[in-house]
């Protein structure tokens, strides 16, 4: 963060991003389902968070209500880092943010979550784009994911 509170986000860090994801937004959708079966993969436990997931028979890259969800969460991420430099902040809907702190903290999500899921972001773009991919490249979308969460969290609010 800066000195007025506005975030840090180098030229060359945007550019790293808004180019690599000017790659993989065609792909968003077979995307966002690598990064979540990648997130279960590591955390199985995360499954039983999703309400469409839980108590389904249908496996997880199956369920016709994951690909969606996993998509919107993608780009979500993607497009947030996209703006980070432009705007000095995370763009996400003040509604959306308050949305996520409040479904976030519903279903119990902590920061080893956070740190799960940052992991299989970063896993997930270095597969998609492996002919960029570069320690610069991952400390930009690593630094534009850590200030998304911080957002989110911002807006948890801890269970009665």
């Amino acid at each position: 963060m800066g000195s007025e509170g506005k975030i840090v986000f180098t030229e060359e860090q945007e550019a790293l991003v808004v180019k690599s994801w000017s790659v993989m937004k065609k792909n968003s959708a077979e995307l966002g389902l690598k990064l979540f079966l990648k997130i279960f993969e590591i955390a199985p436990t995360t499954k039983k968070m999703f309400s469409f997931l839980r108590d389904s028979p249908i496996p997880a890259e199956q369920n016709p209500k994951l690909k969606p969800h996993a998509m919107s969460v993608f780009v979500m991420c993607c497009e947030s880092a996209a703006q980070l430099r432009k705007t000095g902040e995370v763009t996400v809907k003040e509604t959306t943010l308050k949305r996520l702190g409040a479904s976030h903290s519903k279903y119990g999500v902590v920061a080893e979550h956070f740190e799960v899921a940052k992991y299989a972001l970063l896993e997930t773009i270095k597969e998609a784009v492996p002919e960029m991919w570069s320690p610069e490249m991952k400390a930009a979308w690593g630094q534009a994911y850590d200030h998304l969460v911080a957002a989110i969290k911002a807006e948890m609010k801890p269970s009665p």
